[in-house]
């Protein structure tokens, strides 16, 4: 699972990275965070119509990491969706539909796993890493995001809506595999466009679940990273 994660680049960086037409104003709001957890407001990458003028464009905004289906009864079921396994994404309800038509990147600086110790090892102590691209470039992981309406809300609140995402997972490369056998769908550079188009259906979108993953190197870091409460820069520092 991918369960934490970085991302702390600034949003101008990001809106020249991905070729952003609009930043949402409550993106500007979200602080820089080396230790982002599900439930917070994480910032993605998305194509929707412009309110205005009705025309597709690429737009960065604010959704809850933790998916919640237009269905559902209330957005605590969410909290139990911070993934979408890649090899059930057609399968299960809550994120067929939006993979055939939002789809979505969450811009990362990297993310992290925790290592079992090994068997007959003295300590029961899990050793987090810091995963990222040795050249310190952004990873896009590749998401879905859904709306839902609060019954209990006014149709005219501008609270009624919750905007929220989930990262794709899949089975990780062997290289990393020792770690933890599972890691982030990351699409490169090349894939990103086709990936944001919601007119690229559920056959393209599929194909895409087959990319070939930018190099990954794999960071030890301290077990502060451990606890949410714990943010800043020293997070992602190699353990001493």
């Amino acid at each position: 699972m991918c369960g934490r994660y970085a991302s702390f680049r600034e949003d101008q960086a990001l809106a020249d990275e991905f070729a952003i037409a609009t930043v949402a104003d409550d993106v500007r709001l979200l602080p820089p965070s080396w230790n982002v957890a599900p439930t917070d407001g994480v910032r993605m990458v998305v194509e929707r119509a412009d309110k205005e003028t009705g025309e597709i464009t690429r737009q960065l905004r604010v959704a809850r990491w933790g998916l919640v289906p237009s269905w559902a009864k209330d957005p605590s079921v969410g909290n139990r969706m911070i993934n979408a396994r890649v090899e059930t994404l057609t399968e299960k309800p809550a994120f067929k539909r939006p993979f055939g038509t939002r789809r979505a990147l969450l811009p990362a600086d990297g993310y992290f796993e925790w290592q079992k110790p090994a068997e007959g090892a003295t300590t029961k102590r899990k050793q987090p890493f810091y995963l990222h691209p040795g050249d310190g470039s952004t990873v896009a992981l590749a998401g879905l995001y859904e709306f839902w309406k609060d019954p209990n809300k006014a149709d005219d609140d501008p609270e009624r809506w919750l905007v929220s995402t989930t990262i794709i997972t899949r089975p990780a490369r062997p290289d990393l595999a020792h770690i933890h056998d599972r890691q982030p769908l990351m699409l490169r550079r090349a894939d990103w466009d086709a990936w944001l188009d919601p007119a690229v259906g559920l056959d393209g979108a599929r194909a895409l679940l087959e990319s070939t993953p930018p190099e990954i190197v794999a960071t030890p870091v301290s077990t502060q990273v451990n606890a949410v409460a714990n943010n800043g820069p020293q997070l992602v520092e190699p353990e001493v």
